[in-house]
């Protein structure tokens, strides 16, 4: 069952009781161990680094990317980075560790997590899907909350990271009512909503099955339209280009968001299929009042998508 404040039944964004009631929380986070640099990861370093939540509490800042090299190690601590640890026992030893690597391999992080950590430590991570990783976190009794900015670009790396990247974006986080009460939990989200984030709470199966259609569909989507429209490139204008901009995704990014949503996307992949032969059958039998109707729909939808996307 959704917790109340889902993104697709609800207006307004549900906080832990505490925040609510109080609008303050407790400090409890004094270390942030971010585990994964690249876009995401250095920018939720970035943009957390300028929060005045984390610079009235001292939080301590460190992390970790196993494909940096020195020059990027200095780079990244200009960037706010603490302390850069190879340690793993070090690295761990934070009040809340971020995962912000690919999914399958945040999933295969907590068993390292759950071996090394000897004290309560809240785990999070930033991956585009939840459900799998949430089960595998609660098997080995973690404490964890699923965290996943709605934001991105299409360059990847920390050099195409940016302290604004979470501005005015949401920010899913999936958890019940008895971890939105937790104290450390509460300091999170006052973290979250001092760089300007909109919070909105969900369980972790609902989150997967949003993503997959506005996110996941979209993607498949780009990518099946320039592979079939392969030999008639060379003539085709701007909007194809807008239409397809997802297809220069990465797959090594893509495998495993696929692989751990597979049936949510299969199922939207299957319905969007569904309504593409409808489409095709009233084009056919000349049904052109049912086009217009979808057009005109259409066009309101993109209306207020617009207006929602320059507030």
């Amino acid at each position: 069952m959704c917790c109340q404040g889902s993104a697709r039944h609800a207006g307004q964004p549900q906080l832990s009781k505490q925040l609510r009631e109080t609008g303050m929380q407790t400090a409890c986070i004094n270390s942030i161990s971010i585990i994964g640099l690249g876009l995401i990861g250095a920018s939720v370093l970035r943009a957390l680094k300028k929060s005045p939540v984390a610079s009235k509490q001292r939080i301590l800042f460190k992390g970790y990317d196993p494909s940096f090299d020195d020059q990027d190690i200095d780079h990244i601590k200009e960037l706010g980075l603490d302390r850069f640890e190879t340690d793993k026992k070090s690295l761990y030893e934070a009040d809340l560790i971020i995962l912000a690597a690919p999914v399958e391999t945040n999933i295969s992080l907590l068993d390292e997590i759950s071996r090394t950590v000897q004290h309560p430590t809240l785990v999070s991570d930033v991956s585009s899907t939840k459900a799998a990783i949430a089960r595998r976190a609660g098997e080995l009794g973690i404490d964890f909350i699923g965290m996943h900015p709605i934001a991105g670009k299409e360059q990847q790396g920390y050099h195409a990271s940016h302290e604004e990247l979470f501005s005015g974006k949401t920010v899913v986080l999936c958890a019940d009512e008895e971890t939105l009460s937790r104290p450390d939990v509460g300091n999170l989200q006052e973290l979250l909503q001092s760089i300007k984030c909109r919070i909105v709470v969900m369980t972790p199966e609902e989150h997967d099955k949003i993503v997959a259609t506005v996110s996941h569909l979209p993607q498949l989507l780009s990518t099946a339209l320039i592979n079939h429209c392969e030999h008639d490139i060379d003539i085709s204008g701007p909007g194809f280009s807008t239409l397809t901009r997802l297809a220069g995704s990465s797959w090594d990014i893509w495998k495993d968001i696929v692989v751990t949503n597979r049936e949510n996307i299969a199922s939207e992949l299957e319905s969007f299929s569904r309504e593409l032969e409808q489409i095709a059958d009233e084009i056919r039998t000349n049904r052109m009042s049912k086009v217009r109707i979808r057009f005109e729909k259409a066009n309101t939808l993109h209306e207020n998508l617009t207006e929602k996307s320059s507030k």
